[in-house]
């Protein structure tokens, strides 16, 4: 297709998070059109246009696995559905979605928190709430004719507790009284530690704290946290509880702000602690929403979620049903 024939896709779907990056590319009937992989999406560390910048390469790739040749700056796509990591604030969603409109990808564009894609990907209709449990924790809702729920999700100071990224550090805090006597006894204490081949908590904090163990190699230390708790360590079992109140305080507030706590509302659990399958987690999580929202019905989604991002875009072009069951069914035979 030459650069004159116009958008060589009906959309362009970005899901760009803190880990990594996915682009696909759908034709306006649903077919799966080319894919491509790149690295994480940081745009609070480096600035929303250097961040966007660091996407164009992906979506190259994704129109060169599509078969598609560059475009020489004309609209790759009729529409761009960017749900993207880091738009937790409006100056920041507006810097990024000024930055997506800039590159001219498509005729036009819009962006979102990345949850809305987990949301999308779990739902046959955009009506519910998604909680996300991955590095971090965050939540949002939507119901047709209300304004959507968002949680301003930057950490500590707005409320989040919990996530791959705040469990091993809890980990430790009991580990570290564990061992100075400041707290009860706990396998934490022993097990953190001899998972870096350390014999001591004073080893593993200095380790931490010098940068000799960087924070991408201490999030090992969350599944451990979870293994202690199913085999029956109390301090590591009241962690995965805490872990469960807060996806359900997320849940059940979203539903209170949506006027829905009292209707039947789908719940889509997706990131890396909740699609992990962790019974404690997730039968803690099925007992306290069931006693705070009884009419939910949960759903663990771990279809990906550009998908979900593609899946707002077809709805944005006015796809028919048919175009995103046939996404859907691109990706799983892929």
């Amino acid at each position: 297709m030459s650069a004159t024939d116009g958008p060589h896709a009906g959309v362009l779907a970005i899901d760009a998070g803190n880990s990594k990056t996915d682009v696909a590319l759908v034709a306006g009937d649903g077919r799966l059109l080319g894919t491509a992989r790149g690295g994480p999406f940081q745009p609070q560390r480096v600035g929303a246009e250097a961040a966007v910048e660091g996407l164009a390469a992906i979506v190259r790739g994704a129109e060169a696995d599509a078969g598609l040749t560059p475009n020489d700056g004309r609209p790759v796509a009729q529409h761009v559905s960017a749900c993207l990591a880091n738009v937790d604030l409006p100056p920041e969603h507006e810097a990024l979605e000024s930055a997506i409109s800039t590159r001219r990808w498509g005729d036009s564009s819009e962006v979102f928190n990345d949850t809305f894609a987990v949301l999308r990907a779990g739902l046959d209709e955009l009506r519910g709430v998604a909680v996300v449990c991955g590095a971090g924790i965050n939540c949002s809702g939507v119901v047709p004719g209300r304004a959507p729920v968002r949680f301003a999700a930057v950490g500590h100071i707005s409320g989040d507790w919990g996530g791959g990224g705040g469990l091993w550090q809890e980990a430790m805090w009991w580990a570290a009284r564990a061992e100075d006597g400041r707290g009860p006894d706990t396998l934490l204490r022993t097990e953190l530690p001899r998972h870096f081949g350390l014999t001591s908590m004073a080893e593993l904090i200095e380790a931490v704290h010098l940068g000799r163990i960087p924070e991408a190699e201490c999030l090992e230390l969350t599944p451990l946290l979870f293994a202690l708790a199913t085999d029956g360590d109390p301090t590591a079992a009241g962690l995965v509880r805490r872990q469960a109140e807060e996806v359900v305080a997320l849940a059940v507030a979203a539903m209170r702000r949506l006027d829905v706590l009292d209707e039947s509302c789908q719940v889509v659990l997706g990131g890396g602690v909740l699609t992990a399958g962790h019974v404690l987690l997730m039968d803690e999580i099925h007992r306290l929403l069931g006693e705070r929202a009884p009419l939910a019905t949960t759903t663990v989604v771990r279809t990906p979620p550009v998908v979900g991002a593609a899946l707002l875009g077809l709805d944005r072009i006015g796809a028919p049903r048919s175009a995103r069951a046939r996404l859907r069914e691109g990706f799983d035979r892929g």
